[in-house]
Parts: C-alpha cells; structure tokens; sequence
C-alpha cells in the first residue's frame, strides 16, 4: 500500500475519494433522499464538501449519516486508518494507529471501534452456502479464564465454561461468519447456524453433539472425530475453520492482546470481514478498504456507546 497516496495526505482528495465510492452514481440527501433538487455550497467561510438540499433545506456532506459524522479528525486521516485496518492480516492495534496517525491513543482506539462497525454487515449479505456448497461449523474459546471472588480471594473457573465462547461458520472457498456467546446453548447455536447457512448446504462439524440433530435439517451432515485424532475423512473436515481461528487467535494475542468481552464481537465482525474479502477471493488491499468505506453509511457510534466499560485495544 502506497502511503505517499493523495488520498492518505490530502483532505480534498479524500473527500472526492469517499464520494465516488458513497455516491457512485452523484450526491443525494441523506435527511429525505432527494437526488436532484440540491447544489454544492461554495465560499470562502463555508466549510468545504457541504451541500445544501433545496427539498428538506437542510444541509449535508458526504460524511452525514456516516461512522464519520461529526468528526474532528481530518478525513484523509480516516481513509488511511480504514485502509490500514483493512489491510492487515492480524488487525492493527489501537497504539500503531495512534502512532502512524498521529492521534491521542484515545482517539486511535475510537476510530478502530467505528471502523470495525463500518465493516460489520449489518444488511445481511445472505446465508452461506448453498446447493453443493460445504459450510463448516465450529466452536472455540478464547482469552484467559473468568475469575470470581469469594472466600476472601481470587478464584478462576476451571474448563473451557470460564473463557469466551465464539461459533464460527465457514464456507469453503468462501464466506466467514462468527458469534460470541455468553455460554454455548444447543438452542443457541442451531438457531445461529440455521439461520446464517442455506439448508442446501452440505454441513461439516466435528462430533460435538451441539450439531447432531441441527445436522438433519441440511442436506448432508458428516463429522470428524478429534478425541480420536481423525481430523479429515473424504470432505469431511472442519480445517478450514480451524484456519479461521488460527488467524483470529493470532491476532487477539499478538496484535490487540487485550479485549473486553463487551466489545468481542466487533473483533470477530472484523475477522470476519477480512476473511470474507481475501486475497484469495481476488480481492486485494486497496478493493478491501474502498468496501470497508462503503460500508460507513446508516451506522453512527458515540464514544459514549463504545465506552460504556473500560476496555484496551
């Protein structure tokens, strides 16, 4: 990625740069939706990319209605930490945005939580899968063990019930979808995957009895046995998720390292975006991030909603 990009250093180019992407086919208003009866506002007090609607007189600029909106920050400041955080395998950790950008680390950990919501698919972009698709199912836990007070000490519950619960669906060749749950439920769990997966699909789980009724309602459902060390027996496998979490993991531990549980989520959306426009899928860095910034629009986030609870990127 070239950071020398006009886009990267200049306000003017970053703001054209974010209309061709949010307004392909030219402005409209955001407040009532009128495309034509509006006109650019020029001067020398007026603050430059407003638009005044002749329909609503109201005013607006590319960033209304946007994770951006009633920003401070320089908008080409914005396009480069979309970009970067689009770009990296692992994710980029608050205090490196801060750090590159310039910023408070303050103000970089907030940007990441708005740039991670600008990347989460609110719309749906529809089940995975489909006929002759295999979508693999999965489970993890993450982070360290959640610890209780009583006796006078500190005490850590004991197992895999006492980390952070996260299901990923994987599509092969595909799509990525994750969940973190407050504890792993059967009802919970089918509902997640029947919902997010075609049942023409070919379903691929482990033997975990989480999935052994669910498995019925697809078109086929075959399991691998781990405790017997089988991990693939014809297609059936779950590698592919596994894969998943290997890079998640990698990149809660060594990028972002700490992570409130009330903002995990938005990490595995995050991943999930990432996985699901890779490389490999021809999508490359530069077409990531303009899909990330396309994503900004209908999503507003207060740092007073992001921080409702102490938490460190």
């Amino acid at each position: 990625m070239d950071l020398t990009a006009e886009i990267f250093n200049n306000e003017d180019a970053a703001r054209e740069h974010l209309e061709s992407l949010r307004w392909p086919n030219g402005p409209y208003c955001p407040h009532c939706g009128e495309r034509e009866n509006h006109h650019r506002l020029e001067g020398k007090t007026t603050r430059a990319g407003l638009f005044y609607c002749r329909a609503c007189r109201g005013q607006f600029s590319v960033t209304v209605g946007t994770v951006f909106e009633r920003s401070h920050i320089p908008l080409h400041k914005w396009v480069l930490a979309t970009y970067l955080l689009t770009s990296s395998k692992k994710g980029m950790s608050a205090h490196q945005l801060h750090r590159t950008l310039g910023v408070t680390y303050k103000t970089a950990w907030f940007m990441a939580h708005r740039i991670r919501e600008a990347m989460t698919d609110k719309s749906g972009s529809g089940p995975l899968g489909g006929g002759g698709k295999i979508v693999e199912a999965d489970e993890t836990y993450v982070g360290p063990a959640k610890s209780e007070f009583r006796n006078g000490a500190w005490h850590y519950k004991q197992g895999v019930g006492g980390k952070r619960a996260v299901v990923t669906l994987v599509e092969r060749g595909g799509r990525a979808r994750s969940i973190h749950f407050d504890r792993i439920k059967l009802k919970d769990v089918r509902e997640f995957v029947v919902t997010n997966t075609d049942r023409a699909s070919h379903l691929r789980t482990d033997e975990s009895p989480l999935y052994t009724r669910m498995g019925r309602e697809f078109a086929s459902h075959k399991t691998v046995n781990h405790s017997k060390k089988e991990y693939v027996r014809g297609d059936a496998s779950t590698n592919a998720a596994e894969g998943y979490f290997s890079i998640f993991k990698r990149g809660m531990r060594g990028v972002y390292q700490h992570c409130g549980e009330q903002h995990l989520q938005r990490y595995l959306n995050e991943f999930d975006f990432r996985y699901s426009h890779r490389i490999a899928l021809g999508v490359d860095d530069w077409q990531r991030g303009a899909l990330a910034l396309k994503g900004i629009s209908g999503k507003r986030l207060t740092y007073r909603r992001t921080n409702e609870k102490e938490a460190q990127s």
